[in-house]
């Protein structure tokens, strides 16, 4: 190969480089800026498209432009009413302005992770710890994480950085704490187990007293009656027996004896010792004598 053609593969090779070295990309989802010894040079390039630098003096940093995702390690936090609760946060961010963060965050993303930890962990505790433990854990968790983000926007707009979301993905107890919950609400479902139960033993004991008492009004209504009706059946017979005595005395005496003899004699194994010419067996041998006159005195 000749010094010419050696000359030339050197001189391609120069410019080359030197084309690389000068002309850059950018493209939608990223944003760039120009530094010249260290320093920053001119505005970000946002618009996509093909730009040129100066070769060796300057140099570029890119800087990504989409939404970012970041998931901070849990950590723990004392609520309002001095409950203690493990959170496991994450946020969304997006870098508007490159120039403000790469002067204000020197180390790029890998230093913005550690600021991010330590204020989002920051903001989460200065508001939670404001709060009772159950405000976490209800519907007013909403408004909560609004403030929050609220204030680490206010903090990373400083790096020009604009947080979209704050949000708390986990919000547990603590293990022992966990243990220590659980058995007081189980200690708690017992005891309103227990109360309901004695409760439903007093409203039995009522019911069967009221039933009680309604079967004892009812027996004594249905005896009165009872007694009642008897009373006039008796009073009924009575009066019909008066009838008919006074209508025919001899028939009535004899129904009389007739009703004597039946007791007497029906019931059997019974004794009796009396005269045959005793007034009892007169209507055995004279049915239609009549009835001796009573004594005199």
């Amino acid at each position: 190969m000749s010094n010419r053609a050696i000359i030339a593969l050197i001189a391609l090779a120069i410019l080359g480089f030197l084309v690389t070295q000068t002309f850059y990309t950018v493209t939608p989802t990223i944003q760039v800026l120009v530094r010249q010894f260290g320093a920053i040079v001119g505005n970000p390039k946002t618009e996509p498209g093909l730009y040129a630098k100066l070769p060796l003096i300057q140099d570029i940093q890119r800087i990504d432009r989409r939404l970012l995702d970041y998931e901070a390690e849990e950590f723990e936090i004392i609520a309002g009413d001095q409950k203690r609760l493990v959170v496991d946060a994450y946020a969304r961010y997006r870098i508007v302005n490159a120039k403000t963060f790469a002067q204000t965050v020197p180390g790029g993303e890998q230093s913005l992770r550690g600021l991010l930890d330590s204020l989002i962990s920051s903001e989460i505790r200065g508001v939670l710890s404001s709060v009772p433990l159950h405000a976490v854990l209800t519907d007013k968790r909403e408004s909560l994480m609004s403030e929050i983000t609220r204030r680490v926007n206010n903090k990373t707009r400083e790096w020009g950085i604009d947080t979209v979301d704050v949000r708390i993905k986990r919000a547990d107890l603590p293990q022992a704490n966990s243990q220590s919950v659980y058995n007081r609400m189980k200690t708690d479902r017992e005891r309103e187990a227990g109360q309901l139960r004695a409760e439903g033993d007093e409203e039995k004991a009522r019911i069967t007293a009221t039933a009680d008492r309604e079967v004892a009004v009812i027996k004594a209504d249905a005896g009165l009656k009872a007694q009642i009706t008897m009373g006039e059946a008796d009073a009924e017979a009575t009066q019909i027996y008066a009838q008919a005595f006074s209508k025919d005395k001899d028939f009535y005496g004899f129904w009389r004896r007739m009703e004597a003899y039946r007791q007497a004699f029906g019931g059997g194994g019974s004794s009796m010792v009396l005269s045959p010419d005793g007034d009892f067996f007169r209507y055995f041998s004279a049915p239609n004598a009549p009835a001796p006159a009573p004594a005199a005195k």
